[in-house]
């Protein structure tokens, strides 16, 4: 009874053995394996005639995996902003496309159930004669009225005001809040720190649910939750811009003030995305959500980039929820090293 060597372990078998016949005898499929012995391949057709001598040395593999993978995706509980509850996580405006059909064509890719619409007279009707309002799905969408362009805290609210009005008679429930910009000046669009806390803390009173846009001031986005905004949107970086997160450390920042024993707390980044990685990035920092206008609108192929955004929403909250690996300075290899055949590394 000859002794061989079987993955590095002695074994005594009967006499005389072939290659197949060690596979029945440890009973393992020859399909999904490799054999090697004393170095050599001996390729399946010729197990059956290889014969095994005292000594060999024999090398059974087969394939691993570095890991396991989940067939459906884990669920998430819906992103709520005041008395509002939503499956989507991406918010998305109206604005820039080159028609009202390619914009309702966008709106349906994105998954989005928010859009934002601006209260002026040269956005309900276009030059055609046609009505924005008849491309949008006011049974499936909630209407996010904003005050866009306003450079005061009077003039904001005053649009808000008149959205109200306009949403209460087309009986959508974004009557019910809005998006507050208070703008600095036209060359940056950045907000009015001091107009934008008046603004919220009168808006407030008068009953609205306040998403309000705001830089990445991390004081102030505290200031403006603590006047009751439901919603605090730090910018990215400057509106339209497609700059992307220009400071990441900023919005840590916001989202640990703002979330601090508070951690349902939605937290949207507004304003300067431009791709689907920029999306992604700022989910992954574990922001609530993303609005966005012109990096769908304005993009050579607006379609596509509208169903790349949907999924940088999805791919961006789920990495947050999953937890990224820490970040080493050397390799750690994902496949295991047992049961190696090497010898030894170089």
């Amino acid at each position: 009874m000859p002794t061989i060597t079987v993955n590095a372990e002695p074994k005594t078998l009967p006499d005389p053995i072939t290659v197949a016949g060690l596979l029945a005898h440890l009973g393992k499929d020859a399909k999904k394996l490799a054999v090697e012995v004393n170095r050599s391949v001996i390729p399946r057709g010729e197990h059956a005639n290889c014969r095994l001598q005292e000594g060999d040395a024999v090398e059974i593999v087969t394939l691993v995996g570095g890991g396991s993978v989940a067939l459906d995706p884990p669920t998430d509980r819906p992103l709520k902003v005041g008395g509002f509850t939503f499956k989507s996580r991406l918010f998305t405006g109206t604005g820039k496309y080159t028609s009202y059909e390619l914009m309702q064509r966008c709106m349906d890719a994105s998954g989005c159930e928010v859009t934002t619409v601006a209260v002026r007279r040269e956005r309900l009707i276009d030059k055609d004669g046609k009505s924005l309002l008849d491309f949008l799905d006011l049974s499936r969408l909630t209407i996010l009225p904003n005050t866009a362009g306003c450079f005061s805290a009077d003039d904001a609210i005053r649009h808000a005001r008149l959205a109200r009005e306009l949403l209460t008679n087309l009986e959508n429930p974004g009557a019910n809040w809005v998006k507050l910009e208070c703008l600095a000046d036209k060359r940056t669009l950045l907000p009015d720190p001091v107009d934008t806390l008046k603004a919220t803390e009168q808006l407030v009173k008068e009953g609205f649910t306040v998403l309000v846009y705001t830089s990445d001031d991390p004081v102030l986005a505290k200031r403006l939750k603590d006047a009751g905004a439901a919603s605090v949107m730090p910018a990215g970086s400057p509106i339209g811009s497609g700059q992307g997160i220009l400071n990441p450390n900023n919005i840590r920042i916001c989202l640990e003030y703002l979330k601090e024993n508070d951690p349902d707390y939605p937290v949207i980044v507004d304003a300067g995305v431009g791709t689907a990685s920029d999306v992604s990035a700022a989910m992954e920092l574990g922001c609530d959500g993303v609005l966005l206008n012109t990096a769908i609108a304005s993009a050579k192929d607006p379609l596509r980039m509208a169903w790349a955004m949907r999924y940088a929403t999805d791919a961006g909250r789920l990495a947050y929820l999953a937890g990224r690996i820490p970040k080493k300075l050397y390799a750690n290899a994902s496949s295991p090293t047992e049961g190696m055949i090497a010898t030894g590394a170089r």
